[in-house]
């Protein structure tokens, strides 16, 4: 019988309570017990001993009842392999219902019976197993054994699995062993992920594809791409190539449900499920444009997808090929000479195969020495995030190894002579997108001409030593410096921007630049009005404050005196919680702060991009370029509504050669992600009306922001969504992590970036930025600075949008403005503060 294919014929019986056969003795005849005359001495001992006896065996029997008599067992699945040495791969053994494949896989499944037999821990348990398939080498065969487990025991089954290639090698020892028993070697066993074997399947799917050479072939979930994938089914792809071959899996759409917990798909580089051979688990909704290629090690794959009842999406269709092993992609390592020279992991930029090993040999001129720099560093598996002993995936350089995400450039490595030698490991489980190295001669007394060099080999800009910024990624470049009066000078030596102070955010690392901030003594909370009240008084149902702000976030939703702090529901009451819009809890009665949220939300997975500033097309889908017509790319703006986009007033200023102001000047390209690519996911549309803020000071930049109405209303799409708006009471805080983007061009020129740039800021405290930027700031400015260093480029443009995350969505927080609002580093920029213009904005829009 095949377990995978099963279905409900193989779900674990339900456990009773307790076995209801079990009969309690009858209780005792009172009457005899009774006393004529009154209780005797002789009658009381009896009666005592009698009443002993009994409750000694009650209790006996209960404990009998409930602790030994309830034998709850588990099901527990073990998947594995073997490779049997004495036998040669039939085409036969390829299909299941053959006679060839039906007399091994009861020769396997007899000898994995022997096996088991020969561990007391797994005898006692054992059910019995199938053989799932075989492939070439001699004979691969794959299996699944399944046990039934009493509850406490799994650990001890798990650990006596462990040992699978001990039992293997004690059976082949065997004396008495047939002689024509089966030779095994290469066993691995592991416990199958528990919900391959769940019992809400209700049905199960399986299909197999053998790959030929020249051919594409194509795998997709049922229904594909008309219809939803079915629910609570488990459906399995065995694949094959031809020997000598490996198979290219190249995903072209991946559209699931976003938590791997519900329905998910993973990869095997194995023909069954053995999680130690798991590539990859997806679920979510990846951009078109993201690389999905896989390589597997050998001539077979197992792909798995498992859905539950509910929220079915799409699904995927991927290419299935199969490449020459050898060929390039599957092949690294070698002997690199000249005095500079690049490398990569296999298959980079996409997943390197499993189970590969090489080394690459590098020597440039005599009298000189490599350097090394990995450009891209992507070597993680999951629970591995932060391993500094790279026990799993690696590179290897100087007999030091290396793995994890690194920032970009990052990792470098000097040798002392002119030779070097790298090498590159993946083990069997989890595959990642590898690296790009680049190498170069050096002159080993002066490594670094003109720069810095850091401690970790790097070298920087003479310029970035000890301006606050980690640029070495190590931070040698900012010890034992003496700051500038720019800059924070921290207890501990280090120098800070002085845009961080008093931001809630411990940037020193030693509290120096969140100190002398103004704040309340301890055991106090400081209010938005900056009085300073009782931690005592926090949430006491009294307005301590002034202001309310003692009250916020205190749990109690309704009947609270609004203010304007307080988040004003459409039938006018108001609650304590601080943004509760589109949050997924409904706080309002009547539900208004849920309503309307279509909003703030990529649909792509969330890509990773280490370093980079380039965005993936439609990670910020609510962004628009806006053009002067037979110009090109001038601002930036922002999609609120199908009908209506946010941009900066001083965008839409005449001047003497160009009237801005007019609709007629303007083209708004939406879905935009690459300047001058005009796709199909892209829309153009023309303007029908400008409004600019009444009260914009062309001066001070005071009230900097504009409404632009499209001609017509735009369909949105996985690239085109509106930003969610924040209500006039949403709370940006200070220290906060908030995002820019744009193509990088002012309308005065400059280099605009031709794919759409992105850069993380913070918000900064309005008093330090009001003194930093000689007392300019208003209420209705927000000011943000660049979160990490090097970013010297301009990274967005006027009018865009200052995005900030909030659970799962983005609000409009501000609007880019003046200063420098590219994100250059030490230098703040501006934004106008959406929430103060949020009644405008209804009022003109509806929004």
């Amino acid at each position: 019988m095949d377990y995978m294919d099963s279905g409900l014929r193989y779900t674990p019986k339900s456990d009773k309570d307790w076995d209801t056969s079990v009969q309690f003795l009858p209780a005792s005849d009172n009457k005899k017990l009774e006393k004529k005359k009154g209780p005797g001495k002789v009658g009381a001992v009896i009666g005592v001993v009698i009443f002993a006896a009994v409750v000694a065996l009650m209790t006996g029997l209960l404990v009998w009842h409930f602790h030994f008599r309830k034998d709850v067992r588990l099901k527990k699945m073990y998947s594995g392999s073997m490779r049997i040495t004495n036998q040669v791969f039939e085409d036969a053994y390829e299909k299941s219902n053959t006679s060839e494949f039906k007399a091994l896989a009861k020769q396997v499944t007899s000898q994995l019976k022997s096996i088991y037999s020969k561990s007391p821990q797994l005898a006692k348990y054992y059910v019995g197993s199938t053989v799932q398939a075989f492939s070439e080498g001699s004979v691969i065969a794959y299996y699944l054994s399944e046990f039934k487990v009493p509850t406490g025991q799994e650990a001890s089954v798990d650990k006596a699995m462990s040992t699978m290639e001990k039992l293997v090698d004690k059976e082949q020892r065997f004396l008495s062993r047939p002689g024509n028993s089966l030779v095994l070697e290469d066993v691995i066993s592991s416990a199958l992920d528990a919900r391959l074997f769940s019992t809400s399947f209700s049905q199960f799917l399986k299909f197999t594809e053998h790959t030929k050479t020249g051919t594409i072939g194509q795998i997709q979930s049922p229904g594909f791409p008309n219809s939803p994938y079915p629910p609570n089914t488990f459906i399995q792809w065995q694949l094959r190539a031809d020997p000598g071959y490996v198979i290219k899996l190249e995903f072209d759409m991946m559209n699931l449900e976003e938590n791997c917990q519900n329905d998910f798909l993973k990869i095997y580089d194995s023909l069954v499920a053995i999680e130690s051979r798991v590539m990859e688990e997806m679920c979510g909704y990846y951009s078109p444009s993201e690389p999905l290629t896989y390589l597997s090690s050998g001539n077979v794959m197992l792909v798995t997808m498992a859905s539950d009842k509910e929220k079915n999406y799409p699904g995927f269709r991927a290419k299935l090929s199969q490449i020459r092993r050898g060929s390039k992609g599957t092949t690294c390592g070698g002997q690199l000479t000249g005095e500079k020279g690049t490398f990569t992991s296999p298959n980079f930029p996409n997943y390197y195969p499993p189970r590969t090993s090489c080394q690459w040999s590098i020597q440039v001129p005599a009298g000189k020495a490599v350097k090394v720099t990995f450009r891209k560093f992507l070597l993680s598996e999951p629970g591995q995030e932060n391993s500094k002993e790279c026990s799993k995936d690696y590179v290897e350089v100087n007999r030091k190894k290396f793995c994890g995400e690194k920032p970009d450039g990052t990792v470098t490595e000097t040798s002392n002579t002119n030779t070097m030698s790298v090498v590159f490991f993946s083990d069997a489980s989890y595959v990642d997108r590898g690296f790009d190295a680049s190498y170069e001669a050096i002159d080993v007394k002066d490594p670094c001409p003109k720069e810095f060099q850091c401690r970790n080999q790097r070298c920087v800009k003479l310029a970035l030593k000890c301006d606050g910024w980690n640029d070495c990624g190590d931070m040698s470049d900012e010890l034992n410096c003496k700051c500038s009066s720019k800059h924070i000078s921290c207890k501990n030596g280090l120098c800070k921007p002085m845009f961080w102070k008093c931001d809630g955010v411990d940037d020193c690392g030693d509290l120096t630049d969140e100190l002398n901030c103004g704040g309340c003594k301890t055991g106090q909370i400081t209010c938005k009005n900056a009085k300073c009240v009782s931690e005592k008084n926090r949430c006491d149902g009294t307005d301590n404050c002034g202001d309310g702000s003692d009250e916020l976030d205190c749990g109690r939703s309704m009947d609270l005196k609004c203010s304007d702090l307080t988040y004003r529901c459409k039938n006018n009451k108001c609650i304590s919680k601080v943004n509760p819009e589109c949050d997924g809890t409904q706080d309002c009665e009547d539900g208004s702060d849920e309503q309307n949220c279509d909003c703030g939300r990529s649909m792509f997975k969330t890509s990773r991009i280490v370093g980079g500033e380039d965005t993936e097309a439609g990670e910020f889908p609510w962004q628009v370029s806006l053009h002067v017509k037979g110009f090109g790319h001038v601002c930036g703006a922002t999609i609120i509504s199908p009908n209506w986009l946010v941009t900066a007033a001083h965008c839409v200023q005449d001047d003497g050669r160009t009237r801005y102001s007019q609709p007629s000047t303007w083209e708004a390209y939406l879905g935009l992600h690459t300047q001058g690519n005009v796709g199909s996911v892209v829309e153009k549309r023309n303007l029908k009306r400008i409004i600019a803020n009444p009260n914009y000071n062309a001066y001070t930049y005071d009230n900097d922001i504009a409404l632009m109405e499209l001609d017509r209303p735009v369909t949105y799409s996985d690239y085109i969504r509106p930003i969610c708006m924040p209500a006039p009471q949403h709370d940006f805080p200070m220290g906060n992590t908030v995002w820019i983007t744009g193509w990088g061009a002012t309308r005065e020129g400059g280099f605009a970036a031709k794919v759409l740039q992105k850069a993380q800021v913070r918000i900064i405290n309005s008093k330090v930025c009001n003194d930093l930027m000689g007392g300019q700031i208003t209420s209705r400015m927000l000011c943000a600075g660049v979160l990490t260093g090097g970013v010297d480029a301009c990274q967005g443009d006027s009018g865009g949008p200052l995005s900030s995350p909030s659970g799962s969505r983005m609000f409009l927080a501000g609007v880019v403005s003046w200063g420098d609002g590219c994100a250059r580093r030490n230098k703040p920029g501006i934004y106008t503060r959406v929430t103060k213009f949020r009644g405008w904005i209804k009022e003109k829009t509806g929004v």
